[in-house]
């Protein structure tokens, strides 16, 4: 089944890739290799919240803060698709580093990029199993509660 299909039947859309928000690119492709740069959950050029991830009144749950990681990934997975050629190109996505603004009190970081990394998998199979970082920081671009970059080999 390609990609395309499996998007599709998942009711998922790969969206047009983000403008960057200063001096760099999307993604470069180097040889059998993509690097993204740092995706934002952005959706059609909005950045779906803004925040620190953690427990209580003012902050991003961690339950919408792995929805956002999913959309990090989708928005990534457009930008590997925009000079690869095409996500049927993937043979697999190596590494993934995933941001999490976060509470000082809040641990959960793996968590919440597990939405981008079983988006991954629901997009690419066995392709999608990857190597991780999840790493909490004290603020992302924009007030971004989340960012997340791939590394990715091609066919």
């Amino acid at each position: 089944m390609s990609v395309a299909a499996r998007l599709a039947e998942l009711g998922l859309r790969l969206p047009e890739v983000a403008a960057p928000v200063a001096a760099y690119v999307p993604a470069v492709r180097s040889g059998k290799y993509v690097y993204t740069s740092g995706q934002l959950p952005m959706s059609d050029g909005a950045l779906l919240a803004t925040g620190k991830v953690g427990e209580g009144e003012g902050l991003v749950s961690p339950a919408e803060a792995y929805q956002l990681a999913r959309t990090c990934a989708l928005n990534a997975l457009a930008a590997v698709a925009s000079v690869a050629g095409g996500l049927d190109q993937v043979a697999r996505v190596v590494k993934v580093v995933g941001f999490v603004a976060s509470d000082p009190s809040f641990t959960g970081q793996p968590g919440v990029i597990n939405g981008a990394s079983e988006l991954l998998g629901e997009v690419l199979g066995d392709a999608g199993r990857h190597a991780r970082s999840a790493v909490g920081v004290a603020v992302l671009p924009l007030d971004a509660p989340v960012e997340v970059e791939l590394v990715v080999e091609l066919a």
